[in-house]
């Protein structure tokens, strides 16, 4: 593990994540596994249908990004769901590949079908879930649970016991329910599960310590982004001792979406400090795929893949986005395989003009003609409400040179 925040020509974080005050105030894992659930979690984005090729192709760019385990889906939903599960385990990925079953010996056989080494086992616990959806108590929960975990473990597939809802269950419920486990069937880890991102960081931390207590087994973080804290409980989760966290690429996911892929591999590798070796220059890639298979942009904006993450309109600066990228950026925009830009409008200064006239081979420009440029640049930002693109920008320095040459 890293203690570094900065590194030349890749990033530049702030160095008081790595003091002792608070390093020391974290329960850190040695290591953190991903559990991407794009393929299953993130089709239920509504509107969104992968086919069996289009899950094969991600499947193998997450795997070579370094993604430790790809949930390829869940075989009950569908023969084609089975069919892509079937032929990704068959590529022989470094990723593990897992299934999404219900509590049931035949979700746990089909996931077995399919070649998958691992299998998430679904049971609701939340009190909205299980008092008004179900009409269920713990008591049902563990019954119907314990043979399903036991019979998957029998076939040699790693079991993760999935108690959704973790973050609304009553404290009585998901105790009981822990210590039943532990006593019929212990699985092989235990999710707590933020179906519906409602759970702050210090609550995500303090259930994770009173999980591990309770079943002494390690603790995978599944989260969604209702308030927007889908990453940053994630990683709270892994400050508490949280050993994998599951995620989605993009951010897909039902409502807000998942805990996001990118996010959670920068996070662990910048923030944190673990060597992930994740190929985080592929990212955008990734994300480009996704965006088109899903039908779901991109927002320019967004954390990691944002086409405006290492674009500067404003002059202040300017000269560094460039050619000294770190003084402006927390990343170099190398690091996950971008540039930085240079772009022109409402905020721009000369020190802007100059570098467009120069990248765009339009010559010199004296400071009187760059105020010049500079006014008109400002006045048709204002009308269009947005950046100038390269062309609009070398129809105002043509025209208005054509103009002074007349």
């Amino acid at each position: 593990m890293r203690d570094n925040h900065f590194e030349d020509g890749k990033w530049w974080v702030s160095p008081y994540n790595f003091v002792p005050e608070v390093r020391d105030a974290l329960d850190l894992p040695p290591k953190v596994e991903i559990h991407d659930a794009t393929l299953r979690d993130g089709e239920q984005t509504p509107g969104v249908v992968f086919s069996v090729d289009d899950k094969v192709a991600i499947a193998q760019m997450m795997a070579d990004i370094g993604v430790e385990r790809i949930e390829a889906g869940m075989p009950a939903v569908s023969a084609q769901d089975a069919e892509a599960i079937k032929q990704i385990s068959k590529l022989g990925l470094n990723s593990r590949i897992f299934t999404f079953a219900r509590a049931m010996k035949k979700d746990i056989d089909m996931a077995l079908e399919c070649g998958a080494q691992g299998v998430i086992i679904e049971v609701p616990i939340g009190c909205p879930k299980l008092k008004t959806q179900f009409g269920w108590t713990w008591r049902d929960v563990l019954e119907r649970s314990a043979p399903v975990i036991n019979y998957a473990k029998e076939q040699g597939l790693y079991a993760v016991f999935f108690p959704y809802d973790t973050t609304r269950a009553r404290a009585d419920d998901l105790e009981n329910l822990c210590k039943g486990i532990m006593a019929e069937s212990p699985p092989d880890s235990i999710g707590i599960v933020d179906t519906m991102g409602c759970a702050t960081p210090e609550a995500i931390k303090y259930m994770v310590r009173w999980v591990k207590r309770m079943t002494g087994l390690p603790i995978e973080i599944h989260t969604h982004n209702d308030f927007g804290m889908g990453v940053a409980t994630e990683l709270a989760a892994v400050t508490a001792g949280a050993e994998v966290v599951h995620s989605c690429g993009n951010g897909l996911g039902e409502r807000t979406g998942n805990a996001a892929l990118e996010e959670l591999m920068l996070g662990l590798d910048l923030l944190y400090g673990y060597d992930t070796g994740y190929k985080l220059d592929k990212l955008p890639e990734l994300g480009a795929l996704l965006s088109r298979l899903a039908n779901v942009p991109i927002a320019r904006n967004k954390p990691i893949l944002g086409a405006g993450n290492f674009t500067r309109e404003s002059g202040i600066g300017i000269n560094f986005v460039m050619h000294d990228p770190l003084v402006m950026f927390g990343t170099h925009p190398a690091l996950t395989g971008r540039q930085g830009e240079v772009v022109l409008g409402k905020k721009s200064g000369k020190a802007s003009i100059k570098y467009k006239l120069d990248a765009l081979g339009l010559g010199e420009a004296d400071d009187e003609e760059t105020s010049e440029i500079l006014d008109l640049v400002k006045q048709a930002g204002i009308k269009k409400r947005d950046i100038l693109n390269d062309e609009e920008f070398k129809t105002i320095v043509e025209t208005l040179r054509s103009r002074k040459a007349a």
